[in-house]
């Protein structure tokens, strides 16, 4: 996953000039290579080539170490993303808990940033942070509690079967079981989550709005408001180790991303359905356990998960900034109170109807 993230991050931050300029009605990087597509590369070797900057006053060692943290913390949650039908990643039983529970180590990455650099936008930044990741996790982790009681498991594989067409699982349409009725070789789109259970979809806007939130992304990102606080929690950083936490952030952007997707839009399953004669979901799925499957596997959830990355930097352009005040208001008057019912909503369908 690693020289696939890096690759993604320089095409992710080159759209993301674009799509920007786009709604703003300007050219974006036009000068370094046709349209400007080589702009990301020269701007990360730029970053490489600088001088790597500690403060005086800093603490030297926690300093250096905070990137390294934030990095590690989000990108050890890709191994246990299932990419194809036989690329299981990391195969854990629970993997839903572990990826909550390693992701979240970022905010201390965070805090030591800010900490040890010994300066106050910095230490500002760093207590928004702390809030608001610690705040938002609460609706987001009530939101995938809706998707694990409907699948009944914690196993993103698992999850990703049942949304497909290879299932040996009872499939459900509308969140109801099909009695009598074999669903499983229908396939595509009508297996997802959010049509298995239409309160799903309403789960998915809280869980996209949270995920927002947890990235750090506009119009949640407080923690580094350049307009107040220079740059925040790494306001002092230079050169690589400001890369690192970019590409920390734009790692956790693609994440997020890809659990959704998991979640909520069939994971690597095709959206195409079976529809009499025309098996397009058998024809764009591939043989169980061969290559073909794996590489259709692959492609579906990139393809989604791209998807969902380009509404994030669609919302950032879109909307402004949120104060303080107003974020945690969105939070804890809001979404949590919502997630909650739709928990409870959730396992009241789980008991009557299933």
């Amino acid at each position: 996953m690693l020289p696939f993230l890096l690759v993604y991050t320089i095409f992710a931050i080159y759209a993301e000039r674009k799509i920007s300029a786009f709604i703003q009605d300007r050219l974006g990087p036009m000068e370094t290579g046709p349209y400007g597509i080589i702009q990301s590369v020269a701007d990360l070797l730029k970053l490489i080539q600088k001088e790597d900057i500690v403060p005086a006053e800093a603490d030297r060692w926690l300093f250096k170490a905070a990137p390294v943290i934030i990095f590690v913390s989000v990108f050890t949650g890709f191994c246990v993303i299932p990419l194809a039908p036989s690329w299981t990643g990391a195969g854990i039983s629970s993997s839903v808990f572990f990826l909550l529970a390693i992701v979240s180590l970022d905010v201390v990455g965070i805090i030591i940033a800010g900490w040890s650099s010994n300066n106050k936008y910095s230490v500002l930044g760093t207590m928004r942070s702390a809030a608001q990741i610690i705040s938002y996790e609460v609706p987001l982790g009530l939101s995938i509690l809706c998707v694990c009681m409907i699948c009944q498991t914690l196993d993103l594989q698992e999850m990703s079967y049942q949304q497909g067409i290879y299932s040996e699982q009872p499939q459900y349409l509308f969140g109801i079981r099909s009695w009598g009725i074999e669903t499983t070789s229908i396939g595509g789109f009508l297996a997802w989550n959010i049509f298995r259970m239409p309160l799903l979809f309403i789960v998915w806007i809280i869980f996209f709005i949270a995920s927002l939130a947890e990235s750090n992304r506009a119009p949640f990102d407080l923690p580094e408001a350049e307009s107040e606080l220079v740059a925040g929690f790494q306001t002092e950083y230079s050169g690589f180790r400001w890369a690192v936490i970019m590409l920390a952030e734009y790692g956790m952007m693609l994440l997020v991303s890809i659990l959704g997707a998991v979640l909520f839009f069939g994971s690597w399953n095709t959206p195409l359905p079976n529809i009499a004669a025309l098996r397009l979901a058998e024809w764009t799925s591939g043989t169980p356990n061969t290559l073909t499957s794996t590489l259709w596997g692959i492609f579906w959830l990139i393809s989604k998960a791209l998807l969902f990355v380009a509404i994030q930097i669609w919302v950032r352009w879109t909307y402004p900034r949120l104060r303080v005040d107003q974020l945690m208001n969105l939070s804890w008057k809001y979404l949590t109170p919502i997630a909650l019912v739709l928990v409870i909503l959730c396992g009241l369908w789980k008991v009557i109807f299933i």
